[in-house]
């Protein structure tokens, strides 16, 4: 053991103090200080004979183990010896000291009085500064740092202060610049000591050490004397660290208390209010002291130099350290400073303060010391000091960041640094404009900064002076482009994170929910965020929704607001009409009074108007106001802070008017009465005016104020002192009003002014000089510090959180077009790499935001901004920085490909134009080489691109797409260089080429990996990526002049990447191809659409490799190009080319083919009626293997697919290059009939739905019949036998004929399948149509209108086929007779005679072989139709009599003499035109006459047969209407031939058209010859009912008749009894005998029938028939048959009479 370890005893105090006693012995001078000689001596006798003995654990000895009187004798000579001032006896008991506190042997209870002997340790040590050694002085300074860490010892109150001011003592004092920053950082590691225990409210606190670099951040760096900062750190370091002792000490606090006390004490603190007189518990006077210490450091940093005092730089450089300390503090905050209501106020109420005072300092450091103070209080406290940060904001920041053009270099950089810190910090941004921009009652800071730092981007305007040299200004826009950029970067993490925080809650429902505030990613103090923002603390969490609701309050309000400044009448009524201000008068004077930035002489003109509601609000106003007990000088003033009064006198007068009822009101007492106050009020504005106006040289004295005023109170004079004392306080206090927003000052600037009601601050901090910051704006301070307190107060400020990323659109709103023009401008005029660089990121951030938010507008500024930037579409001006934005554009498609949708186009165009120069660069032939029209121009083309060298390779080459690209174009433009003409120089040719050596640094893997990366774009992007690519390949394709194919092998490529992607996608992904291939297969140039059908061609034969599902439609989908082009397209290259592919696919993929089939037989559709016999054969040959060897293929997947087969087979059948086709499509035709009827379709599910089923009836169906069924394969037969039907009508006879037999078998074969319901389907869409009718159609008019399609062959065939099917399944299709028999009456109108008598005998066939089975509805049915047939022509046939009637015929029987005299005049009436006209007409007449009278008498055969064979199965009724029938035609005929007139019309016509005129006389004897025999038979056969019919007597009535018109015609006219009679008859002519022989056999039928009348029935008509008889015998008859059959009616009938 050496010798200085056996001094001082076994005590461990001993071990530190026996060895520094001795070495101040040694040192001391005997005879000076014998005191202090003996009194160590006599400390070292005693510590030889003490020991430890901490028996008593609760005792407050100064000295660990030692009672309090041996602690007393021990330490009286280390105290005698600092007080020595002695600094060889002074140091070792500095040392010693410091060793005592730092290994925890010196303990104190509470050091905080003068009497304790800690204290006195303390005192003395600190005296000791003042002695002028520097080793002295950073002992000190370790003593004091060692008390102050010492967990053992509690040095509160004045201690703690009287420590911190000893230090500043030695930091402003010092005798080195390395003792200075000693001292500095010993009081840096104080405050971390202090307040770190004040957070935790214990002694025992882990403290980090300061660092002695960042503390000289801002000021004393020129105190740095080599490695004095270094030695500063290392001091700190060895203090800090000087803890482990060779023995364990505890405090006395864990002896007494346990180790844990503090920890269970609840923190009371926090609920205590600011009051300094507040009780405190026994562990709160930890913080109490903090608070003490706090509160000092505020009040030193706000010393200002005063008049008597001129040692400013001792005052600043104290100041500077108060902020600095306070910095330190700020920084290392707990959440004790949010949580703790009291710490919070102490930043309000001091800190505030001091940072406004201080804000007037022209020093730099401070100016950076305020700026970093503000950046820690809006790093922590921005959720409870809301209000002052949205004044200090403006302040410090927006103040300087706005001045452009006379900015301090490093006052704006440090702006600019604190604003990239915010800016880093994603949720700082997101508050800013949470709680600023989103609140009516706060600045827009997030947009004023945004637009500020745009400013400072672009740089002073052109033309103005600037203090800034180039290279400041450079610097400016660089930072401030940076902030940008750290803006919207921070806005993109923190939407990524809420996104990312949404995905991982999906359950959450409520807004209202608590919300954990998104982490710092770009701040290293992640630990350092707002304490406040808790669920308990004073702050909400809004959504989206109502932040918009907020904002566009706000917006509302300043529009309202700026209106009001400059039209206020205009302003109110804007903001009332928006509900932003009540309509009633006292809401309008609430809100004039109330709201900051209304101009306050707009105010005041507003309230001088003379309009009633202006006024009503003026009275309001002044209403408002409390002048009770308030001086009438003073109301005045208080009353004129809130507007300008109007310069207009009557204006004035009005308002001072009621001001004065109002002040009279308030204060009664005051004067007489409201006209006094009146007067008095204009006289005390008048004196102001007078007073402090400049302009006015002779100034009203007091005598002359009291002169003016004398006799206003009703004839009185107020009181000379009253008057006096308001002259007094006018002069000396000016009445200021706000000034006058014209005054020439900087608009910017006062609008933020009015913004923040910052007028009064502004002028008090920026335009006074500092030495009077407390002088003449004492007043104004303390009236700011009150609006802080206000403001503080106010229980509506509330701190808003929001965790919606929709929050971001209105943030995007505000920002994007400054930072769109400031990257814009930046990177366009700037060709610096990091600024560049920054630019480009700033566009990739803002992309990713507008791209995820869905802001569409803005996310295609930023990208076509960047498309442009690449400068691709004109090469030859490219540079690094245009590369660069061709990779940024890449990475914005990897990155947010996603949400691109429109963009893309942009980029793809970018890419596009990228390969183009990479291909000229490697001296690849254009694309257009092999894509023109012609073949000539291909053969040139393909012979100048032979060994076409690499611009890379070779100098200059006067190609023209070179030239087009070196001549460049605009951006938009499709083609580059087209529209101008000439050479370009080599040496441009040779700058584009080194700048193709910069496109290098892109490889083809970039460019390809955006194509292949689609593959992991989601459902909808990948749309929208297709869409673009299609659009982009699409101008790529129709270029006129150098056409590519670069993006349409990149959409195959992507097809291929993405052809696995779920059906539904890829079904969306395909409808775009589609239309896409579509329209480029339909392109003029030939070999572009030849070489997007190839493609298409490997995409199909790609995809039909996959399996498709039953009941899917995308093998279909992806075949319908093919369709659509091969309908459409007039080139026969690209139908031959669509007809080969699918017969290839057909051929390679037909069991895959499944829906597809349906386009399949849609393409052969329309290569069967293709006008070039090679596409038609072609086809045809695909299609009869497909019917031969795939027919189950077809149907596999979908049954109704075999319709499209059927009318690709039909369509086939009408081909006219080769009937050999026809008629093969027919049998084939047969063959799916065989097919069908035998189950031969694959698919049998019968899920079919009946709509599908119904709809396939429809579009087959013929004049609107609708044919639905609900039959398992009913409704395939439909669309097979319309198509048959349809056949029918083909001009070629073979073709008709065999399609007519098909059908007509197939019925017949397989008509046993049909239910009832179908055959009536097959009828209305396959039968009927084949002879133009139907069952609803009642009229008839020409059978086929197409011409003579039908022959009379196939009529008769038609009606034969129709008659046997009817026949042979009359019990499934007797509900169709009433449509059989229209059909077979629509025969009988038939000109031709083949038809006519088919369908007679057809119709006779019906009657006959179903006679028995015939209902009496049916047969009414057949004889309706027949009579419907005879009257349905009847109607036509009156007008064409009528018509006959209107035309002249000429008489050809004229003498010859009449003819050759109108000859002679040049009038010639038989050739005359309009004569032949009406020939030609009468022609037409005969014709359809003969028509008419050939259906009449077809009818009346038809009837008349039918009658004869089934006269037993007609029911009365039936008879009834057959008679009508006979008696209806029997009157027509007599009819026509009673009409003279109109037979000798057409026997004169038909005399000169050479033709036979109609057969009327045979059409009435046949009609009467067929009614007579059907009234005979119904006599005989049917005596009932010819009584009830009286048959009898109308057998007579038309036998009188046929007589009479006999009698008519022979030259006798019967007449009755008492008329003369002629005495002699004529002789008659040629055509009466011919008439007269021709009605012959009807007269003898008649007599016949009157024969055979029995003698009763004779009896009783022979009168009537007598005379009648008679008439006969006189006449001339041109048979003597006539005179042999009247012999015998005379004989057997008239002479049994007479002899009777």
């Amino acid at each position: 053991m050496s010798a200085s370890q056996t001094l001082g005893g076994a005590s461990r105090c001993g071990w530190v103090l026996g060895p520094s006693l001795d070495k101040i012995i040694k040192n001391v001078a005997w005879r000076k200080h014998s005191q202090l000689v003996s009194a160590s001596k006599s400390a070292l006798d005693k510590l030889e004979s003490l020991s430890d003995d901490p028996s008593d654990p609760a005792s407050c000895s100064p000295l660990y183990g030692l009672s309090s009187s041996d602690a007393d004798l021990l330490l009286q000579p280390l105290i005698a010896a600092l007080e020595s001032a002695y600094p060889k006896v002074v140091e070792p008991a500095l040392d010693c000291a410091f060793r005592l506190f730092s290994f925890g042997l010196i303990r104190g209870c509470e050091i905080k009085e003068d009497v304790s002997i800690i204290y006195r340790i303390i005192d003395s040590a600190c005296k000791c500064a003042a002695i002028a050694d520097e080793a002295i002085e950073l002992a000190v300074l370790k003593v004091l740092l060692a008390a102050v860490r010492s967990p053992c010892n509690r040095i509160l109150g004045d201690c703690l202060i009287y420590i911190v001011r000893s230090c500043y003592n030695v930091y402003l004092g010092g005798h080195s610049g390395t003792n200075q920053i000693c001292a500095k950082a010993v009081l840096a590691q104080m405050m971390i000591i202090v307040f770190t225990r004040t957070q935790e409210n214990s002694m025992h606190v882990d403290v980090k050490n300061i660092s002695v670099f960042e503390l000289l951040e801002f000021a004393d760096r020129n105190l740095n004397e080599g490695s004095s900062i270094h030695f500063a750190q290392t001091f700190i370091n060895e203090i800090m660290e000087c803890k482990d002792s060779p023995f364990m000490v505890k405090s006395p606090t864990e002896l007494q208390n346990g180790s844990k006390a503090s920890e269970e004490r609840p923190d009371e603190e926090s609920r205590k209010s600011v009051d300094e007189s507040a009780d405190v518990s026994e562990y709160s006077t930890i913080r109490e002291d903090g608070f003490m210490l706090f509160k000092n450091l505020c009040k030193l940093s706000m010393k200002f130099s005063s008049q008597e005092s001129s040692d400013d730089q001792i005052l600043l450089k104290g100041k500077t350290l108060s902020l600095e300390l306070l910095n330190v503090v700020m920084g290392n905050a707990g959440p004790i400073w949010c949580t703790n209501e009291r710490f919070l106020n102490a930043v309000k109420q001091y800190l505030c303060l001091s940072l406004l005072k201080n804000s007037g300092q022209s020093v730099m450091s401070i100016f950076q010391l305020l700026c970093s103070i503000f950046w820690n209080l809006l790093l922590k406290f921005r959720s409870g000091l809301k209000s002052e940060i949205g004044i200090f904001f403006p302040m410090l920041i927006l103040r300087v960041l706005e001045n452009v053009l006379q900015p301090s270099f490093l006052q704006k950089m440090t702006v600019l640094g604190l604003l990239e810190k915010i800016s880093q910090d994603p949720q700082i941004v997101i508050d800013i404009f949470v709680n600023y921009d989103c609140d009516v009652d706060a600045p827009n800071i997030f947009e004023r900064s945004v637009n500020g730092l745009l400013k400072t981007a672009l740089g002073p305007p052109p033309g103005s002076i600037s203090s800034l040299s180039p290279i400041q200004d450079m610097t400016f826009r660089h930072e401030s482009v940076k902030c940008l950029v750290r803006i919207i970067k921070s806005m993109g993490s923190w939407m990524d994170q809420q996104l990312k925080v949404g995905e991982c809650n999906p359950t959450k429902t409520s807004d209202n929910e608590n919300v954990v505030e998104s982490p710092n990613y770009h701040n290293d103090d992640a630990t350092n965020a707002d304490f406040e923002l808790h669920p308990e603390a004073n702050s909400e969490i809004y959504d989206a929704a109502t932040l918009e609701q907020r904002r566009a309050h706000k917006l509302e309000i300043q529009k309202g607001t700026a209106l009001f400044n400059r039209k206020p009448s205009k302003g109110i009524e804007f903001l009332i009409k928006a509900k932003k201000v009540g309509s009633s008068p006292e809401e309008v004077a609430h809100f004039l009074k109330t709201t900051s930035g209304l101009n306050e002489s707009m105010i005041g003109d507003y309230f001088g108007e003379r309009e009633e509601f202006p006024m009503k609000v003026m009275h309001a106003y002044v209403d408002s106001f409390n002048f009770e007990k308030m001086g009438f000088g003073e109301a005045i003033r208080f009353f004129l802070r809130g507007f300008r009064l109007p310069g207009e006198a009557q204006k004035i007068d009005r308002i001072m008017e009621k001001f004065a009822e109002r002040y009279c009101k308030c204060n009664p007492n005051s004067f007489t009465s409201a006209d006094t106050a009146y007067v008095l009020a204009y006289s005390v504005i008048m004196l102001n005016t007078d007073a402090h106006n400049s302009m006015v040289k002779d100034k009203m004295t007091k005598a002359d104020f009291i002169r003016n005023n004398r006799g206003i109170d009703d004839g009185k004079d107020l009181s000379e002192d009253y008057l006096g004392s308001l002259y007094d306080h006018i002069v000396k206090n000016e009445i200021k009003m706000k000034p006058d927003p014209s005054a020439p000052q900087s608009k910017q600037g006062n609008s933020l002014n009015k913004l923040l009601g910052l007028d009064g601050i502004l002028n008090l901090v920026w335009k006074q000089p500092e030495e009077k910051a407390l002088g003449a704006n004492g007043y104004l301070l303390k009236h700011i510090q009150e609006q802080f307190k206000a403001k503080s107060a106010k229980s509506e400020v509330v701190y808003h959180a929001v965790a919606d990323p929709a929050i971001l659109r209105f943030m995007v709103e505000v920002c994007w077009g400054p930072m769109l023009a400031a990257f814009s401008v930046t990177l366009g005029q700037s060709d610096d790499k990091e600024a560049t660089s920054q630019c480009l990121q700033g566009f990739r951030y803002a992309v990713h935001v507008t791209a995820m938010m869905g802001m569409q507008t803005q996310r295609d500024a930023f990208v076509t901004t960047v498309a442009k930037f690449t400068y691709l579409h004109c090469a030859a001006d490219m540079k690094q920085k245009n590369v660069d934005a061709v990779k940024a554009i890449i990475s914005i498609a990897i990155e947010d490909g996603n949400n691109l949708q429109e963009s893309w186009e942009h980029i793809l165009t970018c890419l596009s134009r990228f390969e183009n120069l990479q291909l000229l660069g490697e001296g690849a032939p254009s694309d257009s080489s092999f894509l023109n029209t012609s073949n000539s121009e291909q053969d040139d083309i393909t012979l100048r691109n032979v060994n076409y060298p690499s611009l890379k390779r070779k100098g200059t080459l006067q190609n023209p797409a070179v030239m087009a690209v070196v001549r460049g174009g605009s951006y938009d433009s499709t083609s580059l260089g087209k529209n101008t003409p000439g050479l370009v120089s080599p040496e441009q040719i040779n700058h584009f080429i080194s700048n193709l050596y910069l496109l290098d640094q892109i490889g083809n893997f970039e460019l390809n990996h955006i194509f292949a990366h689609s593959q992991r774009l989601n459902s909808e992007a990948i749309v929208s990526f297709v869409t673009a690519l299609c659009k982009v390949s699409m101008l790529e394709l129709q270029s006129p002049t150098d056409p590519r194919v670069f993006s349409l092998t990149k959409l195959v490529e992507v097809a291929h990447y993405n052809m696995n992607r779920i059906r539904l996608v890829w079904s969306r992904i395909w409808s775009v191809l589609s239309d896409f291939f579509v329209a480029v297969g339909l392109s003029e140039n030939l070999s572009v659409a030849i070489f997007v059908m190839d493609s298409l061609r490997q995409l199909a034969m790609k995809f039909l490799e996959r399996e498709e599902l039953a009941n899917y439609n995308f093998q279909n989908e992806f075949l319908i190009p093919f369709a659509v082009v091969m309908q459409k397209s007039n080139s026969t290259e690209i139908r031959e080319l669509i007809v080969r592919c699918i017969s290839q696919m057909v051929l390679s993929r037909v069991g895959n083919i499944k829906s597809g089939w349906k386009s399949v037989f849609t393409v052969f559709t329309a290569a069967a009626a293709d006008e070039r016999k090679s596409i038609v054969l072609l086809a045809f040959e695909t299609m009869e293997k497909i019917v031969r060897e795939y027919f189950p293929y077809i149907t596999e997947t979908d049954a109704l697919i075999f319709t499209d087969c059927v009318k690709c087979l039909i369509t086939f059948t009408n081909s006219r290059f080769n009937s050999d086709v026809s008629l093969n499509a027919i049998a084939f035709l047969r063959f799916c009939a065989v097919k069908l009827a035998d189950g031969g379709l694959v698919c049998r599910e019968k899920s079919k739905e009946d709509d599908s089923c119904g709809q396939v009836l429809n579009e087959n169906a013929v004049e609107g019949q609708t044919c639905t069924d609900k039959d398992d394969y009913a409704n395939f037969w439909i669309p097979l036998l319309s198509g048959l039907s349809k056949l029918t009508s083909d001009p070629r006879a073979a073709i008709r004929k065999g399609a007519l037999e098909v059908l007509f078998n197939i019925l017949k074969d397989h008509g046993q399948l049909f239910t009832q319901p179908f055959w009536a389907n097959v009828f209305n869409c396959a039968i009927f149509p084949i002879f133009r009718i139907s069952v609803d159609i009642k009229d008839s008019g020409p059978l086929h209108p197409e011409g003579n399609v039908w022959d009379s062959e196939t009529s008769i065939v038609a009606a034969e086929c129709l008659i046997d099917l009817f026949v042979h399944f009359f019990d499934m299709v007797r509900t169709q007779m009433h449509g059989v028999v229209s059909i077979l009456v629509g025969f009988m109108k038939s000109p031709g005679q083949g038809p006519s008598s088919a369908a007679v005998a057809a119709l006779m066939r019906l009657a006959n072989d179903l006679g028995s089975k015939l209902s009496e509805d049916e047969w009414q049915d057949i004889v309706l139709c027949l009579k419907e047939a005879a009257g349905s022509s009847l109607p036509d046939f009156a007008k064409l009599l009528k018509t006959m009637d209107s035309i002249e015929i000429p008489d050809v029987s004229q003498p010859d003499n009449e003819m050759e005299f109108s000859t002679s005049r040049g009038v010639n009436n038989y050739g005359s035109e309009d004569n032949n006209e009406n020939l030609q007409i009468v022609a037409y007449i005969v014709s359809r006459m003969k028509v008419h009278i050939n259906i009449q008498l077809l009818v009346i055969q038809v009837v008349t047969d039918i009658y004869k064979i089934h006269w037993k199965s007609l029911s009365p009724n039936i008879v009834t209407t057959v008679l009508g029938i006979f008696s209806s035609t029997s009157s027509h005929s007599h009819d026509l031939n009673s009409q003279t007139s109109l037979l000798l019309k057409l026997d004169r016509a038909c005399s000169m058209l050479e033709i036979s005129g109609p057969p009327l006389i045979h059409f009435e004897n046949e009609s009467y010859k067929s009614y007579l025999n059907f009234l005979h038979d119904l006599l005989v056969n049917s005596p009932s009912l010819s009584e009830e019919k009286n048959v009898e007597g109308e057998l007579v009535s038309v036998c009188k008749q046929v007589l009479q018109t006999y009698l008519g015609c022979s030259g006798f006219e019967y007449v009755s009894q008492d008329k003369p009679r002629a005495n002699c008859v004529l002789p008659l002519g040629s055509a009466k005998k011919e008439e007269l022989a021709a009605r012959t056999p009807l007269v003898l039928s008649v007599m016949r029938i009157l024969g055979s009348l029995e003698r009763d029935s004779f009896r009783r008509h022979v009168s009537e028939l007598f005379p009648l008889l008679v008439g006969l015998v006189r006449s001339e008859h041109s048979s003597m048959e006539v005179q042999r059959v009247l012999s015998s009616i005379f004989q057997s009938c008239i002479g049994p009479l007479v002899c009777k």
